[in-house]
């Protein structure tokens, strides 16, 4: 009998139905504290206006997923999920007013006030809860009995990755596995012990004391995973198989369905939905701050760079940009030759080829103030993988597994490679790996936080002149 597979989705919490009641409450009372502030009356109109927000805000969020399950997720990305998405539903509530001519005299002040003060309630109520669920579980409330079926080392590495995620709620009852102990690896003391056979879980799960199993059989293994399968059916536990999918290069993993039927990525872009939005957004804005301040320097190395040499003030390149999509780069031009052809070679330290103050542009890294025009315009980001010359990435994915995988991601001024040391020439293969294999960190674990974190420890790459020439 084939399975009903489209019944396979997100488990639904109480906590999803206070999420929503208490959102809606912070944002009729953000909207009343607004008016108030902007020195008008709360009257029907502003009921009305709260009502359209409360909808429009669950519309959206069903596009964000602010209501998913949040556990093992850091606060900081629930809220900044939360804020862009009451930004976005704000501002689409504006322009309808706007267009349909609802929209009163001090509608705009009431609505700075607006923006500012409901995302500020909808961060307590979530940090409320969120202390208020760490108190409950100190004390040994509210948690859930969970065991791993399979010592094996997915076993092991879940167990270590949910007792470093304690507000996930789930306290360990042990491994069980049918297989005698000399064929198992070494649990670590910290982490636990076998206490059973499946025999033994299954009375255990009958009895209550497991709410939770996680099968980390490997997926070869699809007998023995089809037979627990069936005597755990005999028990109210829930069941999830973790598949082993670290056997993968995994760049950024994440579930989808095809009419009902899911499958996970292997090789993905992480920008998604809200996320792709908060990047996009702290592009505009910073790059936009950063050109703005550096306008009047950028005019000066301009003059600088015609005065000292013969040829063009910007220097232009063909680039690998998201999705392996060719793109030119900006820069101010530092060497006697504009080389854009199938063989490039690298910029050597004390290179011949160097105008009289290319040098110090490139230490100084002045020479890559212009691609912030590449960012404004959508080809590069202030954060991600350098993106290297055509020819080079023509050179390095043959020799260099998942090379082009740096590509999933849109290329940046700076990067995690560059603040850890690789920055510059890469003369030798290992280099090169050095910075693939940060590139790919990068994506597989950006935030936003990294993303601030990373521009502020470029500031100080650069003071040092490390690497650069």
């Amino acid at each position: 009998m084939t399975p009903n597979i489209s019944a396979i989705r997100q488990q639904s919490t109480w906590l999803d139905a206070c999420y929503r009641v208490f959102d809606g409450i912070a944002i009729l009372v953000g909207l009343w504290v607004a008016v108030d502030w902007s020195g008008a009356t709360f009257n029907a109109t502003h009921q009305f206006a709260a009502a359209a927000a409360i909808a429009m805000f669950f519309l959206v969020a069903e596009v964000t997923g602010v209501y998913r399950n949040w556990r093992g997720v850091s606060t900081q990305r629930e809220i900044g999920c939360g804020a862009a998405t009451w930004g976005a539903s704000l501002a689409v509530l504006i322009l309808v007013g706007f267009l349909t001519g609802h929209a009163q005299s001090y509608a705009l002040l009431s609505a700075a006030y607006w923006l500012m003060v409901t995302p500020g309630l909808m961060v307590l109520v979530r940090v409320t809860i969120r202390f208020g669920l760490e108190i409950l579980r100190a004390r040994g409330m509210n948690l859930r009995g969970f065991a791993i079926v399979g010592v094996n080392p997915l076993g092991i590495q879940l167990a270590a990755n949910i007792r470093d995620t304690p507000d996930l709620g789930l306290r360990f009852v042990g491994f069980f596995d049918d297989r005698p102990c000399n064929r198992l690896p070494e649990i670590p003391a910290t982490l636990g012990t076998q206490v059973g056979d499946i025999a033994d879980l299954i009375e255990r799960a009958r009895r209550g004391e497991v709410e939770q199993i996680y099968i980390t059989f490997p997926m070869r293994a699809e007998d023995r995973i089809r037979k627990v399968l069936a005597q755990l059916s005999d028990s109210t536990a829930s069941v999830y198989i973790v598949p082993d999918f670290f056997v993968f290069e995994l760049l950024h993993s994440r579930w989808t369905d095809v009419r009902g039927l899911p499958v996970v990525s292997v090789f993905e872009n992480p920008l998604y939905g809200v996320d792709g939005l908060m990047k996009r957004t702290t592009d505009i804005v910073f790059g936009s701050l950063i050109l703005a301040c550096c306008a009047l320097p950028m005019l000066a190395i301009a003059i600088a760079v015609k005065l000292t040499s013969s040829g063009p003030i910007f220097f232009r390149q063909r680039r690998y940009g998201l999705d392996g999509h060719e793109f030119f780069v900006w820069k101010f031009r530092t060497m006697t030759v504009c080389e854009d052809g199938p063989t490039i070679t690298q910029v050597t330290k004390d290179d011949v080829r160097l105008t009289s103050i290319g040098g110090f542009l490139r230490r100084t890294s002045l020479d890559e103030l212009p691609q912030l025009f590449n960012v404004l315009y959508g080809d590069m980001s202030l954060v991600g993988p350098r993106p290297h010359a055509t020819a080079h990435n023509e050179e390095y994915r043959k020799v260099i597994q998942g090379y082009m995988l740096r590509h999933k991601i849109k290329p940046g001024i700076t990067g995690l490679a560059q603040v850890r040391g690789w920055r510059g020439e890469t003369d030798t293969l290992e280099k090169m790996e050095r910075r693939i294999e940060c590139d790919h960190e990068y994506i597989r674990t950006w935030s936003i936080s990294n993303d601030l974190r990373i521009l502020l420890q470029t500031v100080s790459v650069v003071l040092l002149k490390k690497n650069a020439y």
